[in-house]
């Protein structure tokens, strides 16, 4: 999507961090956005500043919710899905709910919401769907049960339908960011490489939307050390294990 004006975009995941940041960087590139997540409040609040921009409130994790947001989105030009839960959960110390949680606004949610939307976009032959991944999707990583396969899913899904909608007007792409300081990073107690604040890591997700590449990781120099860490052999990684 080369350009915003005049286009009108559906953000979900848009209460807080990077959501909220594309959703003031996407209307000010010229988007008219819709803005969909849980909190309501949130959602009016974002909407009073943002010119033109419209609040449905979903949940990702609730069938009927996303169906009933989809038959009031109306026609769309694209969407972009940054719904997110994340927790620090390690194998040893399984949180049960806390991982299927991660894994259905993540990665299911994700699925709920493009089932009811590709046939409109397949009917009309156009469409634009960003899908943000992760960085933490490459391979797993210690702490990360729930979080890294659910960002993994997204990643080899956008890759899927990178394939199956060639030639159908509709595009697919996937971002990946690293560490972004939201409410949620701040659970974690180690040093986070590259930490990036959630206007810069925004922008970087706007020039991603307007270029016709498939797959954006940032910031680029942790992406490379990640990808390279997960193109090691088993036997460096796990050696010890």
């Amino acid at each position: 999507m080369k350009e915003f004006q005049g286009k009108t975009i559906w953000l979900i995941g848009a209460s807080e961090g990077l959501g909220r940041a594309l959703a003031k960087a996407l209307t000010d590139a010229g988007a008219q956005v819709i803005v969909s997540a849980r909190n309501e409040r949130r959602l009016e609040e974002l909407c009073s500043q943002l010119p033109g921009a419209r609040a449905i409130p979903m949940d990702v994790s609730d069938a009927v919710s996303v169906r009933t947001a989809c038959a009031a989105i109306g026609q769309i030009d694209g969407l972009v899905y940054n719904a997110g839960a994340y927790e620090p959960v390690k194998t040893t110390a399984w949180d049960r709910d806390a991982v299927l949680t991660m894994v259905d606004v993540n990665f299911c949610g994700a699925l709920r919401v493009l089932g009811e939307m590709l046939p409109s976009f397949l009917d009309r032959g156009i469409g634009d769907i960003t899908l943000v991944g992760s960085l933490a999707g490459y391979r797993g990583l210690p702490a990360a049960v729930g979080y890294g396969a659910s960002k993994s899913a997204l990643i080899s899904l956008a890759e899927t339908m990178r394939h199956d909608l060639k030639g159908t007007g509709v595009v697919v792409r996937v971002v990946n960011p690293g560490f972004i300081k939201t409410r949620l990073t701040v659970k974690n107690d180690f040093k986070m490489p590259m930490i990036m604040e959630p206007q810069a890591a925004a922008e970087r997700t706007v020039r991603a939307m307007r270029s016709r590449r498939f797959r954006t990781d940032f910031p680029v120099p942790f992406s490379w050390v990640l990808k390279l860490y997960g193109a090691l052999p088993d036997w460096i990684v796990y050696r010890g294990a």
